[in-house]
């Protein structure tokens, strides 16, 4: 949370100095900038996806088939052919 609030008051800040001070007001949206998606976003991920199981994203074969409301398929016979 103090990540992007710094972030966002650089951007800020950047965004209303002066035009004789343009160079240090690009580097202070620049430097928000890459806080917010090189730190804060990060962090937000982290914090945010702890404890989910990243396989239940997964675009698999059974998920999409699941999501279309389709039986799973079976494949327990590939495996081991039945024997004859």
């Amino acid at each position: 949370m103090l990540v992007t609030l710094i972030s966002m008051g650089l951007i800020i800040y950047g965004f209303n100095l002066d035009e004789g001070q343009a160079d240090t007001a690009n580097k202070l949206i620049g430097s928000g900038t890459l806080g917010l998606f090189l730190l804060a976003m990060p962090l937000f991920l982290i914090k945010e996806s702890k404890g989910k199981k990243f396989k239940d994203y997964m675009l698999t074969d059974d998920n999409v088939r699941k999501m279309q409301g389709k039986k799973p398929r079976n494949t327990d016979n590939q495996d081991n052919p039945p024997k004859l």
